[in-house]
């Protein structure tokens, strides 16, 4: 099934044939061994893409209902929660831990920025924070957390390490094993997606809990949820022939594939490569005399906020870019109307961003802001196979 648009939004990402047909196999029972077969083998997948020794779920919903999850399952009702947010979608965690109970504060950066560690630590020598929660790559400010600054500071308190994958899983390293500084210092919880860097349509929520996370769910009296609780999906988990509720077995099918191009791909070549193609992305962009929002090296691999030269109609340049179908999002909240953001991960492919940065330098052009597009794609190219090795 040919991809008729380039969808370089921040998710959903492009999806490539291989998914398409797995998505479009028949439908087989949720009970039936065949299916049970298939999801079994995606969900060890899952286990080595974040490395973890502890339980993956992959179950029908969207990031959000990841997120609910997560807390939902660590932190009791009247629990202290520390939400570092680098932007919108690290404040979503504030509406979420409100629905829970949770006792929440924020430690917000200036967007565009990162909150530094000695932000974060002042914070949590408060004491009796239960859990931290920090946005991998937040789609709102193109920033991504540096998890070797802040899981060791966050787990030097003793609190949870709660790490929001949904614009990085399967685009960055996202590593349940890795110990940072000492053997304890690891992530505890990575939530995700399926429409964003794992590339596969939107539809499912996908969660991995480390053992202090299980410990911490076996500790808790119950969770105000019957959906989310993971005792109730943990059974089915390891035997999804097991019926708790009903799995979309055709998303699975597509999650499955996409789990076998990142195996086959392998992580660290993976990793690499979108960390090249973002600092691709940023170097052609910016040769056409536009800017990114994030700073160089804050900036995440998965996704860019360019801003526009001064005087071009956001509106009408992201309406032009969409009839010669290249799809873009706009920029939230004060950054509205001042760029545009450009998701850069996934299984796409080089010729897609060419292509991609041929139809920009076009649209400035016809707007009243001459640049030199084939100049764009030989920086993109440059800068790629610099930094693809």
């Amino acid at each position: 099934m040919p991809n008729k648009e380039m969808l370089l939004i921040p998710g959903p990402t492009p999806v490539v044939d291989e998914i398409y047909e797995a998505l479009s196999r028949e439908t087989m029972s949720h009970t039936d061994m065949r299916f049970a077969g298939i999801f079994s083998e995606a969900l060890a997948q899952t286990r080595k893409m974040f490395n973890t020794d502890g339980e993956v779920f992959v179950i029908a919903g969207s990031g959000t209902l990841a997120m609910e999850m997560a807390l939902a399952n660590t932190v009791a009702r009247g629990e202290k929660l520390l939400i570092v947010s680098h932007g919108y979608f690290g404040d979503r965690f504030i509406g979420v831990a409100k629905a829970l109970g949770i006792e929440a504060e924020v430690l917000a950066a200036e967007w565009g920025k990162q909150i530094e560690p000695s932000q974060i630590e002042e914070k949590l020598q408060q004491g009796g924070y239960k859990a931290v929660t920090v946005t991998h790559a937040d789609t709102s400010t193109g920033v991504a957390a540096n998890l070797d600054k802040v899981v060791p500071t966050v787990k030097k308190y003793g609190a949870l390490f709660i790490l929001d994958g949904v614009c990085a899983s399967g685009g960055l390293e996202e590593d349940m094993g890795k110990a940072y500084g000492t053997d304890d210092y690891k992530i505890d919880v990575v939530l995700t997606a399926s429409q964003k860097a794992i590339g596969v349509p939107p539809g499912l929520a996908i969660v991995a809990f480390g053992p202090k996370a299980l410990e911490s769910r076996a500790k808790m009296d119950g969770v105000n949820s019957y959906y989310m609780d993971i005792n109730n999906w943990s059974p089915v988990m390891k035997e999804p022939q097991k019926y708790f509720a009903t799995h979309p077995i055709n998303m699975i099918y597509g999650y499955a594939e996409a789990m076998k191009i990142i195996a086959a791909e392998g992580t660290a070549a993976r990793y690499r490569r979108h960390a090249a193609i973002g600092k691709a992305i940023r170097a052609a962009v910016r040769s056409m005399g536009m800017n990114i929002f994030a700073a160089e090296e804050v900036a995440a691999p998965t996704l860019s906020c360019i801003l526009y030269p001064e005087g071009v109609n956001d509106a009408e340049f992201r309406a032009v870019l969409a009839k010669k179908g290249l799809i873009v999002a706009g920029l939230l909240a004060s950054l509205a109307g001042k760029g545009f953001r450009l998701g850069h991960m996934g299984n796409t492919t080089n010729d897609i961003f060419c292509k991609a940065l041929e139809i920009i330098g076009e649209t400035l052009g016809e707007m009243g802001f001459p640049v030199d597009s084939a100049k764009a794609v030989q920086v993109f190219k440059d800068v790629f196979t610099e930094n693809n090795k």
